[in-house]
């Protein structure tokens, strides 16, 4: 999210130890992306990940463990959040090879290894031609197998089977440096540290658009206009909640949405999503609150609600219009999950000087509207559905003249724009218009 968003950043729990934790935490500034912040948890053992995990659940979108063994652990006890691992192997093979042979810790063709698949290391042997057929390897299986690689490695050292170990486990690295038993512990490199945060960023963002899919509006009247008595006698409160209705009724469909009377002072707005991000210029402009409150000469109160199930949705709605009644202006507030909230003005914060908005009695865009009209000869409200490129076929001008006239239609509140149409090809999909010709004055 963006704009108003007080959480546009993915929060990434980096779960291991100390050493891979401070390796990921560097790779992270290293890449300079400014939509991740990262919270570690360390622990001192491969057993404790869950609960350093559990201590920064609520604070993040998803953690990254430093490998699969922590990674099982913690999600064999149930995790919150998403979760990922840093994966072991590939790069991190070759770069122990490497060290092991210019500091001559061991011989290369006669070692044990933990973690990585039997076929993984014969391809990295012959492609850096080294012979592996006196290399032993136990992969991984199970959380564990932490005591089950110490048991392997200690037992081919000690027959004379090996001359050292391989290990992508810290306190099997431990133990053995303990024993006096020759071995390295193979990292990460940075390319694969940096796939893995990018990855654990994307099933954060996932996550939280899935956690966000359902969207509950309501928009309500304040109070104070409301009457003592709302009963059917009040002819004129009846009338202006008609009103309200019909103008929710046709912004809605920009939008998708179904419109249900709530109670005697609100509605129920339900959409989605995608549809809430286009009809907020991605969540950057609330929604109703400007154009209503002007069409009615009065201040509507909208908060908007997200949830993984819809009661969810609906009372973050509830407490999102509590938020719009109570704070001074023309605003809507957004709720969602994890304590997620947004202010979205009624009208843009202009970062350009923009050019006087028109309005509903500018002659030349109630022109245009009646030239569109008279040309489409409109039947049905699909027929009242035009995007650029049919504004200019019709009136016969440029394709960069229609876009500025669908804008000034748009900004005289005669025309709606609507979701972009679905296309394979490539480039900005079309935007459709429906053009508002009940809105003409004579209409």
């Amino acid at each position: 999210m963006r704009g108003h968003d007080t959480r546009e950043e993915i929060t990434i729990g980096v779960v291991g130890a100390a050493d891979a934790v401070r390796r990921a935490m560097a790779v992270a500034r290293e890449s300079g992306n400014p939509a991740w912040r990262l919270i570690p948890a360390v622990y001192e053992n491969e057993t404790d990940a869950h609960t350093q995990a559990m201590r920064i659940a609520s604070r993040v979108d998803v953690c990254l463990f430093a490998g699969p063994l922590p990674y099982d652990v913690a999600l064999g006890q149930g995790l919150p959040v998403p979760a990922t691992y840093v994966p072991v192997g590939g790069s991190a093979l070759y770069s122990a090879l490497l060290r092991a042979t210019l500091e001559k810790t061991f011989d290369p063709e006669r070692i044990t290894i933990d973690s990585v698949r039997p076929e993984e290391v014969r391809s990295a042997y012959q492609e850096v031609g080294l012979d592996a057929s006196r290399v032993q390897v136990l992969p991984y299986v199970n959380p564990t197998s932490a005591q089950d690689f110490l048991d392997f490695h200690r037992q081919k050292y000690e027959s004379g089977a090996s001359s050292g170990a391989l290990t992508t486990v810290p306190t099997v690295a431990a133990a053995l440096l303990q024993s006096g038993i020759p071995s390295l512990k193979m990292q990460p490199t940075a390319a694969t540290l940096l796939h893995a945060l990018n990855t654990a960023a994307l099933r954060g963002s996932g996550a939280r658009l899935e956690e966000s899919r359902i969207v509950m509006m309501v928009v309500r009247i304040p109070s104070g206009v409301v009457p003592e008595h709302t009963g059917p006698s009040n002819y004129w409160y009846q009338e202006l909640k008609l009103s309200l209705q019909r103008e929710l009724l046709k912004q809605a469909r920009v939008m998708d949405a179904t419109v249900l009377p709530r109670d005697e002072r609100s509605f129920l707005i339900i959409t989605t999503m995608g549809s809430l991000t286009v009809a907020s210029d991605d969540l950057t402009v609330a929604p109703f609150v400007g154009t209503i409150s002007a069409e009615l000469a009065m201040d509507i109160e909208v908060g908007i609600g997200l949830g993984r199930s819809t009661r969810e949705a609906e009372f973050n709605a509830e407490t999102a219009v509590d938020k719009a009644a109570a704070s001074s202006g023309q605003v809507a507030y957004l709720v969602g999950p994890r304590e997620t909230v947004l202010s979205l003005p009624a009208e843009r914060a202009a970062k350009t000087p923009r050019r006087p908005a028109a309005t509903a009695h500018d002659p030349k865009a109630v022109e245009t509207l009646r030239q569109l009209a008279s040309k489409l000869e409109a039947k049905t409200d699909s027929d009242l559905i035009v995007d650029a490129e049919r504004v200019a076929s019709l009136l016969g001008i440029t394709l960069r003249t229609a876009r500025r006239s669908l804008s000034a239609l748009v900004d005289a509140g005669l025309a709606w724009p609507m979701p972009p149409a679905r296309s394979s090809k490539a480039g900005r999909p079309r935007r459709p218009y429906q053009l508002l010709v009940e809105k003409l004055p004579d209409a």
